[in-house]
This record gives structure tokens, C-alpha cells and sequence, in this order.
């Protein structure tokens, strides 16, 4: 259970604030729900309390897990299927969607090498976009760092050969 004010992650949107729980009727059946403003856009999503699980929020990961994050990041001695880059973007779209935060960093880091060997598609820039975004927002909340630090950070481990 989250209570308001409550720090959590929303699978695809990213870290928001629970500012309020509040019933509401849906098909006639009263059932709490949780108000959640997600921070990097300000969107609001109503989320069942007893449905949270299922949908994948979760809490903000702790401090003592971001050098796993790191060193999803910094394994670059993997190999990237040469599929076509709308299977591609599927796949790495079911990655975001799960909320995990490595599998975030695994899209983020798989997109990165593949770059360096071709241009990407629109798609596929568009994602490492959100999945940079997603992981710098987590790991300042978590690390209690400014987003341009982490920026920073993520900028060297990708520059560093």
C-alpha cells in the first residue's frame, strides 16, 4: 500500500507522486484508487489500490540498487539481434513496459551500440529517448542527485570504450 505523498513508479510513464487515494463508483461498485502525478509530464492516472500490483507500480528502486543499473549499462560485450527494427521496437517496447528498471537500462544500452553501428528509425530514437529519460528520473530520485548529474554519468558510461 502507498500513501499519499508516496514516491512510485508507473510502468511506460515513470516516477509520479500519489497525491491523493480516493473512492470512486465504476459500474456501480464503489473501490479506492490511487491519484498519481507523474512527474516528468504531469499527467494523472487513476490506478485501482487493489489492481496496483497487476499493473506493475512499485516503489522507487534504493540507492543500493543503481550500480546494478550501472553495470547493465556498462556491459557493452553482448550481441544485438539483427532483426528488423519494427520487431526490434516491439520487443524493446514490451521491455519498457514491464516498469523494471534493468530492463529499461537494457533497452537504453542496446540501443546505444546498435546507434554506433547504424542510424536508427525514428521509433527507436523516440525510445531511447524515454528510456533515458525514465532511468535519469529514477536514479536522481533514488540517489538523491540532480537529473543532470546522472545525465552526466550516463554520458560517460556510453562515451568510455
Amino acid at each position: 500500500m502507498f500513501k499519499v505523498g508516496d514516491l512510485a513508479v508507473y510502468p511506460a510513464q515513470g516516477v509520479g507522486v500519489i497525491e491523493a487515494i480516493e473512492n470512486r463508483e465504476i459500474m456501480g461498485k464503489k473501490q479506492p484508487f490511487y491519484i498519481m502525478k507523474i512527474m516528468g509530464n504531469g499527467v494523472k492516472i487513476m490506478i485501482p489500490t487493489n489492481g496496483a500490483d497487476s499493473v506493475g507500480l512499485r516503489e522507487v528502486i534504493t540507492e543500493d540498487e543503481i550500480p546494478k543499473v550501472y553495470e547493465i549499462l556498462r556491459n557493452k560485450d553482448i550481441t544485438i539481434d539483427k532483426q528488423t527494427w519494427n520487431k526490434r521496437y516491439r520487443e524493446y517496447l514490451d521491455k519498457i513496459k514491464t516498469g523494471s528498471v534493468y530492463e529499461i537500462a537494457r533497452v537504453l544500452r542496446d540501443l546505444f551500440i546498435l546507434k554506433s553501428d547504424k542510424n536508427l528509425s525514428f521509433g527507436e530514437r523516440k525510445m531511447m529517448d524515454t528510456a533515458k529519460s525514465l532511468l535519469i528520473k529514477e536514479i536522481s530520485i533514488a540517489s538523491n542527485s540532480e537529473e543532470t548529474k546522472i545525465e552526466q554519468d550516463l554520458k560517460t558510461i556510453f562515451t568510455v570504450q
